[in-house]
């Protein structure tokens, strides 16, 4: 009875675990959906007020390039890093670089939105339009450098293939027949001995 007792308790805590693993699973899928919506959203205004002129479009135009640099160069590092401890590394340098950036993202967002003069949003543009392309700059570097150093390893790869498959490519082109293995040898035939019978006189 007893046994009975700790396997239902134990199957219990069982299911509590996996229900709790469940809903925290759900809701970070929840989570994660509600942060792409309103990605997908300020990315959509975005793209439309770059499409404007004036000092606002400039400025939504700086947002959209420094945000297109970060994510891509984030995609190039993060397709590598579990292979190669240098992208690991660099991608945390892009992590920190990311904190300028979004730094950097929300002021102009905040100008865009909250600041009715445009005067001083002309003033203020340059030096935000020069920030925004050292980020940049930056980025695009890291991303550049990992495109490079992913061709450089695919090319070392398919040279070396190259020879190998080059070596064995020439071994199976000269080949020589084997050689006829010798049966078991054979012992010698006995000396046959012809005998003459002595038909002649004194023969007996």
């Amino acid at each position: 009875m007893e046994i009975v007792l700790v396997l239902l308790v134990l199957c219990f805590l069982l299911f509590v675990v996996l229900a709790v693993r469940t809903a925290r699973a759900v809701k970070r899928g929840v989570e994660r959906a509600g942060v792409e919506a309103r990605r997908s959203l300020s990315q959509a205004g975005l793209a439309a007020r770059a499409a404007q002129p004036g000092p606002v479009g400039e400025l939504a135009r700086t947002r959209k390039e420094l945000r297109t640099s970060i994510d891509s160069t984030r995609a190039v590092l993060e397709r590598g890093s579990a292979e190669d401890p240098a992208l690991r590394e660099a991608l945390g340098l892009l992590d920190q670089l990311h904190g300028h950036a979004r730094h950097l993202d929300q002021e102009m967002g905040a100008l865009m939105a909250a600041e009715p003069d445009r005067r001083r949003v002309t003033q203020r543009l340059p030096h935000l339009r020069e920030r925004a392309d050292r980020i940049r700059k930056s980025a695009d570097a890291l991303r550049h450098a990992a495109q490079e150093r992913a061709h450089r390893y695919d090319t070392d790869e398919l040279d070396s293939l190259h020879q190998q498959i080059g070596i064995e490519a020439s071994a199976l082109r000269h080949w020589a027949p084997a050689e006829p293995t010798a049966g078991p040898s054979l012992p010698p035939e006995p000396e046959k001995r012809q005998l003459f019978r002595k038909d002649g006189p004194g023969a007996g």
